[in-house]
């Protein structure tokens, strides 16, 4: 839908009509005429031959004119309602990727995918759906960084998921320090809910923090924490010796797991397989539902620069037209002067 901000500007479109018929009547008297350019034509009382501005320029410039006014009565383009969250949670993934999430013990569609691809491939459906949360992303191995911080594109946040790759922060786990830093980074939100979903399919193996110490400082910011323990309890692993059943997650430290969420009031989930993965953040989705206030805007476009452009380009276009005529003009009137002074 187009609208105008000012609409009354254009009342002065009307401003030069008004000025031309307030304009008082020239005296005129009869006088001899010359061409522009003609020996005769610089003598008193006589009229120079295209004096008057023709009327092509005249319109050209109401034309201008009329533009210029429509660009500062602001036109704008008016879109269509959209609803617009204005609270919502912080929530802070937190994902190892340490390399023994390089396990391939997650299937899809009878195919083994390593453990980071299925969580990739879940979370991607969850980042979806959190629209209003302010999420970001900590990966973390022998030490954590942000990937993400904390932000409403959701978008730019599904890429920098993409991008994560298994070893890129060590080989240790340092599930301490990771939850350390998301509490940091959540703490000074002005929030009240404050959200970690921390993914791992290990034991704590590094860190400057022990887990039931960043634990603690989680709780005391407020941070509630959902745990998830990863990995597959049985698959067979083939050798030169023949198969054999194994444990992939034989490491994974589920009553650590089990104590951080308990404390800070969250939950501990156990992923066996996909299916259960997509299972457990469903029930995170609706554990930490998304906030609505209702509020609604439209989204403006403004176009004032295209009249305002247009006007630009007629006004120099009949300058340079004009300026051009003028230096023929005078160029004409060198030439017959000096023939009629021979």
């Amino acid at each position: 839908m187009l609208s105008l901000a000012y609409p009354w500007v254009l009342l002065l479109i009307l401003a030069p009509l008004l000025l031309h018929w307030k304009k008082p009547a020239a005296h005129t008297v009869d006088a001899p005429v010359f061409p522009v350019g003609h020996w005769l034509s610089d003598l008193p009382g006589v009229t120079r031959q295209g004096n008057g501005v023709p009327r092509w320029q005249s319109l050209v410039l109401l034309l201008a004119w009329t533009l210029l006014m429509l660009a500062l009565a602001r036109p704008q383009h008016v879109g269509e309602q959209v609803q617009m969250p204005v609270s919502g949670r912080d929530l802070m993934l937190v994902v190892d990727i340490s390399p023994s999430m390089e396990e391939q013990d997650m299937v899809i569609q009878g195919r083994s995918i390593n453990r980071l691809q299925a969580v990739k491939r879940v979370l991607n459906q969850f980042i979806a759906r959190r629209e209003g949360d302010r999420l970001g992303l900590i990966l973390f191995g022998t030490e954590p960084y942000v990937q993400a911080p904390l932000t409403f594109d959701l978008a730019t946040l599904e890429t920098l998921l993409q991008e994560s790759g298994i070893g890129m922060a060590g080989r240790a786990t340092a599930i301490g320090d990771a939850v350390g830093l998301a509490t940091k980074r959540l703490r000074d939100r002005p929030q009240q809910q404050r959200v970690v979903v921390l993914l791992t399919d290990g034991a704590n193996t590094a860190g400057e923090v022990t887990p039931d110490k960043a634990t603690e400082i989680a709780a005391a910011a407020g941070v509630r924490l959902y745990t998830i323990g990863i990995g597959a309890e049985s698959m067979v692993q083939r050798g030169l010796l023949g198969s054999r059943r194994v444990n992939p997650s034989r490491d994974l430290d589920e009553n650590l797991l089990t104590r951080m969420a308990q404390q800070t009031g969250g939950e501990y989930f156990r992923a066996r397989s996909l299916p259960e993965l997509e299972l457990i953040y469903e029930t995170i989705n609706q554990l930490e539902p998304i906030e609505l206030d209702g509020k609604f805007y439209r989204p403006v476009t403004d176009l004032f620069f295209w009249p305002a452009g247009i006007a630009a380009a007629l006004w120099l276009s009949l300058f340079l037209f004009r300026r051009s005529k003028g230096k023929l003009a005078t160029t004409r009137e060198q030439s017959g002067g000096s023939v009629n002074h021979g």
